[in-house]
């Protein structure tokens, strides 16, 4: 069993940056693949990045490609996403995911709670 603890979102202007974290429960977490997600008032939850369980490997969203990068330090049971050069259509509830498959179509097994981004322009 897998628990997620995001954290790190809040408020920033057009252009600014943030960076989230994912804590994780559990000391099997180095064995599963990680992504995160978001999900834009009154529109579907999409994902954003994804990492596989090592950390060598990654992929992102289109919309977020230059700008965004994941990355996880399994000593500390921690995934990230570095969010640069934001821009207001970034604003969403942000969640990280856990689960045996990597990638952005991948299905995920734990799910955190989530953390909001707001980009004001």
């Amino acid at each position: 069993q897998v628990q997620l603890v995001e954290s790190g979102g809040g408020l920033v202007q057009a252009g600014g940056s943030l960076r989230l974290s994912c804590a994780a429960s559990g000391r099997t977490f180095y064995m599963y693949a990680a992504a995160w997600f978001r999900q834009a008032a009154g529109k579907e939850r999409e994902s954003v990045a994804a990492v596989n369980w090592r950390g060598g490997r990654t992929d992102y969203a289109d919309s977020v490609k230059g700008r965004f990068t994941i990355s996880r330090d399994n000593a500390k049971n921690t995934v990230y996403l570095q969010m640069n050069t934001l821009k207001p259509e970034d604003t969403a509830v942000y969640y990280c995911a856990a689960g045996h498959d990597y990638g952005l179509t991948a299905g995920y097994d734990y799910w955190g709670q989530g953390t909001q981004v707001t980009v004001s322009s």
